[in-house]
């Protein structure tokens, strides 16, 4: 290994060792945990749970006890950071009960997963960018984080790789950062990888290097704070990445930041938007639902309706684990939204839309990422084609409907297939015409 990946793993085991000797096994984080119980974990002796968690981590443990399915099951809500006394981070805690788990396996078959899955994503992010996104603007925001000769900027703004399968989100944000006079510049893509695929999949080496490279590639920018859009991102460079040898930098994410500058903000809120909105929201990453509020809060004429269904999770992908309690959640969501009467039901982040985004065909309001209604409110529109292709529902439709895209990208159509496949069809959790109190026709 390269000094960057024995850094990354040598502090890792740092961190676990410095765990098994200040956790007390008091059990509060699995009493707080909001996805235990529909994880299928009996919370009764909390106690048993951790000290299940605990042996893991020491090397041996049952993969098929109650502590190994809670850490199989954690979705990342966050609330076990607030309970533990103990100066303990839960939510690392069980991501490295993942990992012990996942380094039971051979170390090529850990490679190879996190290979194949790091592929995948990349196609995915390729081809959808590619087709809705000028060649120019991929190129540059898609190209590794590196020092120039230019000034300092005064934040990166880091995408992630995800957010570009919807990059009308992101160009909102852009613009939002361009409103409030942000001296910035922009790394996404999977040139600039936090590394979690493969740290997911237990090959810590090479998330040692591609997380650490990705860091290195922002401190030498000469920044002083890197803003991250992708939960995902911030939870792996902040909680993973990061700790075992802190840059010159700090982290945090952007929402936050543009709702402390909201006085630069304001004055660029040029119209009305009258429409009652709800608010479809995550607590994984602290700061982030109580600034979007503030923003959306500041909108004339908008009024937020808050529709007392759970909060869980960092986004609606880290509540793959529980995929039943996540249909269902869509689904209670989707109906409260309609019995409220709002205009419009606003999600946050980027794979909530992609999985929430068709059901607009079937309820009589709009599915919208809340940048969307502060672009309005600047007199700002950026066309979300993921949308008007993921509501057609018809891979066929989709790629005759981008077919001059497509030629213009100079894509292989079979690829743009299975990319439409799994984009279109396959993240739908909730099947479109499901409705509460209605015919489920699909």
């Amino acid at each position: 290994m390269g000094t960057r990946e024995t850094t990354f793993v040598t502090g890792l085991d740092a961190r676990v060792t410095d765990i098994l000797e200040q956790c007390t096994g008091c059990g509060r984080c699995v009493e707080v945990c909001p996805t235990a119980e529909p994880g299928g974990v009996d919370k009764s002796d909390p106690r048993a749970v951790v000290a299940d968690v605990l042996d893991i981590l020491r090397g041996a443990g049952n993969p098929q006890s109650v502590g190994a399915r809670w850490a199989e099951t954690c979705t990342g809500s966050g609330q076990c950071l607030r309970a533990c006394e103990d100066g303990v981070n839960p939510r690392f805690m069980l991501a490295m009960t993942r990992v012990a788990l996942n380094q039971r396996k051979a170390e090529a078959d850990r490679r190879s997963a996190g290979q194949t899955g790091f592929n995948t994503m990349s196609r995915g992010v390729k081809v959808l960018s590619r087709l809705q996104l000028p060649a120019d603007f991929v190129a540059r925001v898609t190209r590794s984080a590196h020092a120039s000769d230019a000034p300092a900027p005064e934040v990166v703004l880091y995408l992630g790789c995800n957010v570009m399968k919807t990059p009308h989100i992101a160009l909102l944000c852009m613009d939002v950062l361009d409103r409030i006079g942000a001296r910035y510049t922009v790394f996404g893509g999977p040139a600039n990888c936090c590394g979690v695929i493969q740290f997911r999949a237990g090959d810590l080496e090479t998330a040692g290097r591609v997380g650490s490279n990705t860091v290195a590639g922002f401190a030498a920018t000469g920044a002083s704070k890197v803003l991250t859009w992708c939960p995902t991102c911030n939870i792996q460079l902040g909680e993973i990445v990061m700790p075992t040898a802190p840059p010159a930098f700090a982290l945090d994410h952007v929402v936050p930041y543009i709702a402390a500058r909201l006085d630069q903000l304001t004055p660029h809120f040029v119209h009305r938007v009258d429409k009652r909105v709800a608010l479809h929201e995550h607590p994984g990453v602290g700061g982030v639902t109580e600034g979007v509020l503030k923003i959306l809060g500041a909108v004339p004429g908008l009024t937020i309706v808050d529709l007392a269904r759970p909060r869980v999770g960092y986004m609606c992908n880290s509540l793959a684990p529980v995929p039943a309690y996540k249909r269902t959640l869509h689904a209670q969501e989707l109906g409260a939204a309609e019995a409220a009467g709002v205009d419009a039901l606003v999600g946050i982040y980027h794979a909530c839309h992609r999985e929430l985004c068709a059901h607009e065909t079937t309820y009589p309001f709009r599915i919208v990422n809340f940048l969307e209604l502060v672009g309005e409110a600047m007199g700002i529109d950026r066309p979300d084609l993921f949308k008007q292709w993921k509501t057609m529902q018809d891979v066929d439709r989709v790629l005759a409907d981008s077919a001059a895209q497509i030629a213009a990208a100079n894509l292989d159509l079979e690829t743009v297939r299975d990319v439409m496949v799994t984009a279109i069809l396959g993240e739908q959790p909730l099947p479109v015409f499901h409705r509460i109190g209605g015919a489920a026709t699909t």
